[in-house]
């Protein structure tokens, strides 16, 4: 990652009897201090039609329905996740590293659905720890996936990027939140679904730290969902509408200092 400017993609999969259905494929969000404290740590992603060129999607399912096989060998079944390196001046793809298990962009996968026939992936994943016996076309889905989507979804992970410790007082609940024009943001409805969204300017926040935790450099705050991009093209920055949203919701909590132990 050090010697090549890079662009970091990931693409989750599921192996199943029948063979491998390969998920969307989305950019990560790395490195950006308004929401991680860690150079280099991941945060989000962002999925977009034009994340890479035809030739490098084709490459990268190709890419990862073989890993899947492969590992359909050592007896392996259902989800995984790989990450992707692509070299933004020669456009070589390299593999980044691969995770055997469900990931943080499982919610992402699957809210997409519609990239696969309308099927989440991870029903895929529950059907092979079932009793059922199902048959599925394998090519017919990794085609049907392999369409681009004009659909646009993002995700931050937002985590206290300060030193700062103290006791949580208040904090943005979970829920729909809209931005009003001037940038503020306010609490809208309940809601468990991201795919509750009804409008560009609302997004959906599910609350990891609250009241009554301690906070401290790297907790992980909250994740919010957009249909708004929320990287810049190049990957360097956040976009104008994914810092707004960040800095409103940590701006949403409050703190009291720990009580300084007695000598």
């Amino acid at each position: 990652m050090r010697r090549i400017r890079n662009r970091a993609l990931a693409v989750e999969a599921v192996i199943t009897r029948h063979g491998t259905i390969v998920g969307p494929i989305m950019a990560d969000l790395t490195g950006h201090p308004e929401l991680t404290p860690y150079k280099g740590g991941w945060c989000g992603n962002d999925v977009f039609p034009s994340v890479l060129t035809a030739a490098q999607r084709k490459a990268v399912r190709t890419h990862t329905q073989n890993l899947g096989e492969r590992l359909k060998t050592e007896g392996f079944r259902g989800f995984f996740e790989t990450d992707f390196l692509v070299d933004l001046d020669s456009g070589e793809i390299y593999l980044g590293e691969m995770n055997p298990r469900l990931s943080g962009i499982t919610s992402m996968t699957d809210v997409t659905a519609g990239a696969y026939a309308d099927m989440p992936l991870f029903l895929f994943h529950l059907l092979e720890y079932m009793d059922v016996d199902y048959r599925i076309n394998i090519n017919e889905i990794n085609k049907h996936a392999a369409q681009e989507s004009m659909e646009i979804w993002s995700q931050a992970v937002i985590k206290q990027t300060d030193d700062a410790l103290g006791l949580i007082t208040a904090a943005p609940k979970s829920g729909i939140w809209r931005m009003d024009s001037h940038g503020r943001i306010s609490f809208v409805r309940d809601a468990n679904d991201c795919t509750d969204l009804d409008t560009p300017n609302e997004v959906f926040y599910l609350a990891i730290a609250g009241p009554h935790d301690y906070r401290y450099r790297g907790l992980d705050l909250g994740i919010f969902v957009s249909r708004c991009r929320l990287q810049t093209d190049d990957g360097t920055k956040l976009t104008e509408i994914g810092r707004r949203w960040t800095n409103q919701f940590k701006e949403q909590f409050q703190s009291e200092p720990l009580p300084v132990p007695l000598v």
